[in-house]
């Protein structure tokens, strides 16, 4: 009797550790972003070329916040953007669409979660872009890697400048449905900065198994922090897709720095750059995946065309 007893209790230890697991709040993420045009297997490589984001979030104490606030939560990150024309290969800059380019950076931010569902990020970067974000050096080690062809024309690319920007976004449930399977959100971000000022609109609609915006991928608000909701979390996949309309003032990786404009090849921007993204998202307690596909409308005052690149991104959450 003693040995089934004890056996049984193993068995309920065992239970309860499984149980309290899957009830575990992660108060902490590590995650990465990959954007590359090679991505959607088109064999293209061109203009925006490749992008490598780290970030590492955390989720501050939600019994200390006010009756508005669900969630607070900051962010470090780091980064790096990747800009040729048309081909690496180009020697002769008078075949370049665009300018050779490229931004490194380290980034901090803050996000406030209402309750209403409301979403308010705030975000200040500094860095460099040309030749001190090293764009030609990750290039040519990325093509090196896989046995891609050589890469030639960085020499022309945009020179030296300081990468000082600061940005806000601010979301918003416009509706969603009474099965809690179909939302629509509005998406408003302004940009400002010696890199990039501009302004966006988007509409982000989602259809699947969503959280709120306050607990969700979509918002990178997945960790918790002494949470009060009797469920705080439940695993997500679904659906999404955001048509965007952005009004462009400048962009140092097309037109060069704004106080040294000496950069050999340069272009204006056009003002108004439409772009569709179009991805699926899978979530558990402690992961996260998220495969997109993004197409823009011409970005350059030059013969550039139209383009498009796939965004891979994984979280990992924990204590």
């Amino acid at each position: 009797m003693k040995k089934i007893n004890a056996f049984l209790s193993v068995i309920f230890i065992l239970l309860m550790s499984k149980t309290i697991a899957l009830g575990q709040n992660f108060s902490q993420e590590f995650g990465f972003k990959s954007d590359n045009d090679s991505y959607l297997l088109k064999g293209q490589d061109r203009y925006y070329t490749n992008g490598l984001f780290l970030y590492l979030r955390k989720a501050t104490n939600q019994q200390q916040l006010n009756k508005k606030l669900e969630k607070f939560i900051y962010e470090i990150s780091a980064g790096q953007k990747m800009y040729n024309p048309s081909s690496g290969n180009r020697p002769n800059p008078k075949t370049h669409d665009r300018p050779f380019a490229a931004l490194l950076y380290l980034g901090a931010s803050t996000s406030f979660f209402f309750k209403n569902e409301s979403v308010l990020k705030t975000e200040l970067k500094i860095g460099a872009i040309g030749p001190k974000a090293f764009g030609k050096e990750s290039q040519e080690f990325l093509h090196e890697t896989i046995g891609f062809y050589d890469v030639n024309g960085w020499e022309h690319q945009i020179k030296n400048a300081l990468a000082l920007n600061a940005s806000a976004q601010f979301t918003k449930l416009i509706h969603r449905n009474s099965n809690q399977t179909l939302d629509f959100l509005l998406e408003t971000r302004l940009n400002f900065g010696t890199t990039f000022t501009n302004a966006g609109l988007g509409i982000l609609v989602r259809s699947g198994n969503i959280n709120p915006l306050f607990n969700s991928a979509t918002t990178n608000s997945q960790i918790n922090n002494n949470s009060s909701a009797a469920k705080p979390y439940q695993k997500e996949f679904f659906f999404y897709t955001k048509p965007q309309l952005h009004a462009i003032a400048y962009d140092a990786t097309i037109s060069g720095s704004l106080f040294n404009d000496d950069s050999e090849v340069k272009f204006d921007t056009r003002p108004l750059v439409f772009a569709q993204q179009i991805g699926l998202n899978y979530s558990s307690q402690r992961f996260t995946i998220d495969y997109s596909v993004i197409f823009k409308t011409r970005e350059v005052m030059s013969i550039a065309r139209a383009h498009q690149y796939g965004s891979i991104a994984m979280a990992y959450r924990f204590n």
